[in-house]
C-alpha cells in the first residue's frame, strides 16, 4: 500500500510516497481504509528527526490522525461494523491507505461531515478538550487566553472554550486570521507584534484581572509576558513549542499569583490513557458536532502526493486551521 516515507531526516523534499506492508488487525482492532489525514507540526518535526515516535511505531512513515472507513475487524465484541465512517488519533503511520486501529480509539464522523473536515477533528480537538478541561478545569465565566488561536489546535480550542461558556481571546501575529478567527467565537483579538508584548492588552480587557486559563501553543518566548497576562490562580496548560522549549521563569510571580502550570501531548501517552481521552471527547464534546456548536476548520486539502506541499505551507505559517492530506 502507499504511504508518506521519509526517505532520512531533512527538509520536505526527503518526503516520498513509497510501498510498505498492509497490516492486519489483532484482537480489538479494526483495519480503516483511509481517505484523509491530518498534517500536524510534529509531522514536520518528526521528517526533520526532532521527534521520534513511541517504541514499536516506524519513524519513517508519517501520520497523528485519520479519517475513513472500517475495512475489516480483529476479533471480539465490537459496536463498529464494516463500512463505518471513523475517525482516530493514532501513534503514527496515518498518511497511509491503511492503518490498524483500536476500537477503543475510533469515533464516528458526524454524518454532515466529510472526511476531509473529519480528519481536521482528532488531534487538535481532542489536544484542546484535554488541556481545557482535564488539565485546566476550565469553569463557566472564566477568561482564556488562547496562543496562536489561528492554528488547528487554537481553533479548536476557541471554539471548545465558548461551548463551555467562557470568554475567549486569541493572540496571533496576523491582524487579518485574528479578523477570520472572530467567526468562529473569538472575542478580543490580541495582535503580537515584533516587540512580543501583550500582557497589558489581555489584564485590560479582562477589566484588570488577566487571563484564568492559557492555552499555550508558543512557549518560551511568550512565558514572561504570558504569566504577567494571568489571573491569580490562573492556569497555564502548554501545548506547543513553537517560540522555544527553554526560558527563565519568574517564581516570584508564580508565587505571588498562586500559578498552576501544566504540560500535555498526546502521543507519548500510553494507550490506556489515549483511550480515556477519545471516551471522554465522545461524551462531552462529540454531540456538540452534530449540533453545529462545534466544527472543524480545514485550511486546504492536498492530495497525498503534494505532502510536500502540505509541509511547506505549513512551515511558513500560512495556514488557518487544519492542513489535511486526500488519500485515494
Amino acid at each position: 500500500m502507499r504511504a508518506v516515507i521519509v526517505t532520512e531526516p531533512g527538509g520536505p523534499e526527503k518526503l516520498s510516497i513509497g510501498a510498505i506492508d498492509e497490516p492486519s488487525p489483532g484482537p480489538g482492532e479494526a483495519l480503516v481504509r483511509l481517505r484523509a489525514a491530518g498534517v500536524n507540526r510534529a509531522d514536520l518535526l518528526q521528517r526533520m528527526g526532532l521527534y521520534p515516535p513511541p517504541p514499536g511505531v516506524r519513524a519513517d512513515v508519517l501520520g497523528l490522525e485519520f479519517a475513513g472507513e472500517i475495512a475489516r475487524l480483529g476479533e471480539g465484541v465490537s459496536d463498529f461494523r464494516p463500512g463505518d465512517r471513523v475517525m482516530g488519533i493514532a501513534s503514527g503511520a496515518a498518511q497511509a491507505e491503511l492503518l490498524v486501529a483500536p476500537l477503543r480509539m475510533l469515533l464516528p464522523i458526524p454524518r454532515q461531515l466529510s472526511f476531509e473536515e473529519a480528519a481536521a477533528i482528532p488531534e487538535a480537538f481532542l489536544t484542546a478538550h484535554d488541556a481545557l478541561v482535564t488539565q485546566a478545569g476550565l469553569a463557566l465565566g472564566e477568561a482564556v487566553l488562547v496562543h496562536a488561536v489561528t492554528s488547528g489546535v487554537g481553533t479548536a480550542a476557541l471554539q471548545l472554550a465558548r461551548a463551555a461558556g467562557a470568554t475567549v481571546l486569541g493572540s496571533s501575529r496576523s491582524a487579518e486570521k485574528l479578523e477570520r478567527a472572530r467567526a468562529l467565537g473569538l472575542e478580543t483579538g490580541v495582535l503580537v507584534g515584533a516587540d512580543g508584548r501583550f500582557a497589558e492588552r489581555v489584564v485590560a480587557a479582562t477589566r484588570g484581572r488577566g487571563a484564568d486559563v492559557v492555552v499555550d501553543l508558543v512557549g518560551a518566548s511568550y512565558l514572561a509576558e504570558t504569566t504577567r497576562a494571568m489571573a491569580e490562580g490562573g492556569r497555564l496548560v502548554a501545548v506547543g513549542l513553537l517560540g522555544g522549549a527553554k526560558a527563565e521563569l519568574d517564581l516570584g510571580r508564580l508565587l505571588a499569583k498562586r500559578l498552576r502550570l501544566f504540560g500535555t501531548t498526546l502521543r507519548a501517552r500510553p494507550p490506556e490513557e489515549k483511550a480515556r481521552v477519545t471516551q471522554r471527547f465522545w461524551r462531552e464534546a462529540w454531540p456538540l458536532f452534530d449540533r453545529g456548536v462545534l466544527r472543524p476548520v480545514v485550511d486546504r486539502a492536498f492530495p497525498l502526493e503534494e505532502v510536500r506541499a502540505a509541509h511547506e505551507r505549513m512551515a511558513r505559517g500560512e495556514h488557518f486551521g487544519k492542513i489535511v492530506l486526500t488519500i485515494g
